[in-house]
Order: structure tokens, then sequence, then C-alpha cells
């Protein structure tokens, strides 16, 4: 008997074929973030902008403007955050919550991903598009929001609404408690911009005009502004 004959076997291992290995992925570092923009809060109000010989409205487009001035191509978004009359806190902290739950409320809303383009009101056309849609304001809410636009800024009274609208006449004279009726509608149909149209308690309403609302006078006939 050999000595050979004696010993374990030992188990053949086959060599694996490196060449049926596939090449394995090379992993990419992760590209460092870049800004895109810049969200901007600014806490003050209408009577403190009135104070320092400005209105809100003209305060946020020259701020755009100066964006564009600066950089022709960037796109810009402004809000006006509106509080209950006599809350307390400071504007800044106010501004900051309000338009981040405006935010939050928009990204949850079955219309998040269109994009938002503004209000364009043509008054010449008679025509009011929100967002690239135009909205289907029957002929007396169309008077009522060119009546508050052409006097913007200034509080308008339900009487005065009253007077203006409806003529002498008209069988459907409405009430005071009536116009707010037609207030209310009105909003609705201006979606997440209802905010232009602006309750003074006590006394009626306010056109107010945000960056994101254009109005169109026309080269045609066309209202004088007031």
């Amino acid at each position: 008997m050999s000595i050979a004959s004696l010993s374990p076997a030992v188990p053949t291992v086959a060599r694996p074929d490196l060449r049926l290995v596939p090449d394995l992925p090379v992993e990419s570092p992760t590209p460092a973030p870049e800004a895109r923009g810049f969200a901007l809060f600014v806490g003050v109000d209408e009577t403190a902008a009135r104070a320092a010989g400005v209105d809100l409205a003209t305060l946020v487009e020259t701020l755009r403007r100066v964006t564009a001035d600066l950089v022709p191509s960037a796109e810009t978004y402004a809000a006006v955050a509106f509080a209950p009359a006599g809350a307390g806190g400071r504007d800044l902290d106010i501004v900051r919550r309000a338009l981040t739950e405006r935010a939050a409320a928009a990204k949850t809303a079955p219309t998040a991903g269109r994009r938002r383009t503004g209000v364009v009101l043509d008054l010449s056309r008679k025509r009011l598009t929100i967002d690239g849609d135009t909205a289907p304001l029957t002929y007396r809410e169309f008077q009522l929001l060119q009546h508050l636009v052409l006097r913007e800024g200034r509080t308008v009274a339900r009487a005065d609404i009253i007077d203006t609208l409806w003529g002498e006449g008209d069988t459907d004279v409405p009430n005071e408690r009536t116009i707010d009726v037609h207030v209310r509608r009105l909003r609705s149909k201006l979606g997440g911009y209802g905010d232009i149209v602006r309750t003074i308690r006590g006394s009626g309403y306010r056109f107010d005009r945000h960056a994101d609302v254009v109005i169109r006078y026309g080269s045609g006939p066309s209202p004088d502004r007031v």
C-alpha cells in the first residue's frame, strides 16, 4: 500500500472564471446641492409702509424690479400675508407663518402640480384669467371687481357699490347684506387669490393689488380710473 493511498482526499475547489464576473458599477459621488433661489420675508404693515411714504404693492413691485434689473432672467413670485385685524405678535413672525402655511396648503391641493401664473384682469375685454384659465364671473361679479379695482387702495362702502352698480330702474336692487353675498361668491371664484378683495370691518371692501395681479386697461374703450 502506498503512502499516497493513506492520505485523506482533499476536495478540489474550482477556481472561478473571473472573465464571467460582470463589471461592478462605480458609484459616483453625490453632487453637491446648488442654490436655486431664496425667500425673503418682510415684516411691515400697511400703516408703517404709508408712514414711510410707500404702500405694500409698490414696495413689492420695487423689490421685484430691482431683482429683474440685476438678473433679467430671474423668475420672481411674491405674496402678501394677511392677518385678522388686531392680531398680536411680530409682523415678521406672522408673515413667515402665514406664507409657510399657504405654501404647504398649495402642495397638498389637487392643483399643486399646476404652475401659478397669477391673475390677469382685462378691463377693456371684460375678462379675468386665473393661472391661465378664464374665471366664470357673472356680469355683476365682474362689475363689482372692476368697481373695486378702479378705486385701488381705497375703502369702498357697500352703499357706494349699490348706488354705482344698480340704477334707479333696476328691480333687483340689493341691500348691504346682499353685497356681502356677492363678495363671497366673487372671492370663491378668485380661488387662492381671493384675498385681493379685502374686507374693511365696519366700512366696506378694498382691492389690494398683489405682485401677482396684472390689470390691463387696453387700447380700446375702458373705464376711467377713479
